[in-house]
């Protein structure tokens, strides 16, 4: 039987913890098993049960000791090649039982999702453990409301894709944190349309060269619909609900379950702007 698994990514502070948190809560309402695996060693705090924590096998206090990576960003890239070269703890601490869904929660250093092979690595491990494996990668919907922001978030995500080769569904978070005007604003983003992006960013680029590059790089997106995002509201249940359904399809999961009866929920969702664009992804 197959085993599934999210791999929870971002930049730091775009809310994987929070996340998978609000993952956890959600799938117990739905009588849905699901356990969380700890691998930031840097993490401080998590209000979840873990399964298994990278810090029992390193931590990057310790790591830093070590004059040559006293720098914070050095000092993680060794734990998480640390982790690599120690597969067989996170093999052991993770059993094997069929129908496994886990979230893995990951550091939030980006350079280990573009140009370095540590989390390649973590994907191919899992995969020959019979695992499933989406790509989740967060934003943090503040940081997106402006078009140039935006597009550097689109090539964060873009980098991912690109260097795990794994179904990625792109996810933006704290949707509860904006204002009315700003949630209105940022329905835009959910699904862009890359050539308008450049008309409003035309008047800001000065050099020539880079006016090109960006425009090569929101037609590229634009054209092969590449990457398009969904928004993530901590207090509404619905929307949680679909964002995990656009999972389970990328990586088929309930195929062979039988169906179990959610419960009741106590609230009705709260009221979004946004909830007719992410409706019609839904049924895209």
């Amino acid at each position: 039987m197959p085993r599934y698994a999210q791999l929870v990514m971002g930049p730091a502070g775009s809310g994987k913890s929070s996340y998978c948190s609000t993952m956890v809560q959600h799938c117990g309402t739905l009588t849905r098993s699901v356990q969380v695996v700890n691998l930031d060693p840097a993490a401080e705090y998590f209000n979840y049960p873990v399964m298994a924590d990278i810090r029992e096998l390193i931590q990057v206090d310790d790591v830093m000791e070590d004059p040559s990576l006293r720098f914070p960003n050095g000092g993680l890239v060794f734990c998480m090649e640390y982790l690599a070269n120690n597969l067989d703890w996170l093999e052991e601490s993770l059993g094997h039982v069929d129908d496994d869904y886990i979230l893995f929660d990951c550091p939030g250093q980006i350079e280990l999702y573009t140009h370095l092979p540590v989390m390649r690595q973590l994907v191919e491990r899992l995969q020959q453990w019979e695992f499933r494996v989406c790509g989740v990668f967060l934003v943090d919907s503040q940081f997106m409301v402006e078009s140039h922001k935006f597009i550097s978030g689109v090539m964060a995500a873009l980098s991912s894709m690109v260097s795990l080769e794994i179904p990625q569904v792109n996810i933006m978070t704290k949707m509860d944190l904006l204002s009315s005007r700003a949630k209105k604003e940022i329905e835009k983003y959910l699904d862009p349309d890359m050539y308008s992006m450049m008309e409003d960013n035309s008047g800001t680029i000065r050099s020539s060269k880079f006016q090109k590059l960006t425009e090569a790089i929101c037609g590229l997106i634009d054209d092969y619909s590449m990457v398009r995002f969904l928004p993530f509201d901590c207090s509404d249940e619905e929307g949680i609900n679909m964002v995990l359904q656009h999972i389970d399809f990328s990586i088929q999961y309930g195929e062979d379950l039988d169906f179990k009866e959610p419960k009741e929920l106590d609230e009705e969702p709260a009221n979004r702007n946004y909830d007719e664009i992410f409706q019609n992804k839904g049924n895209s």
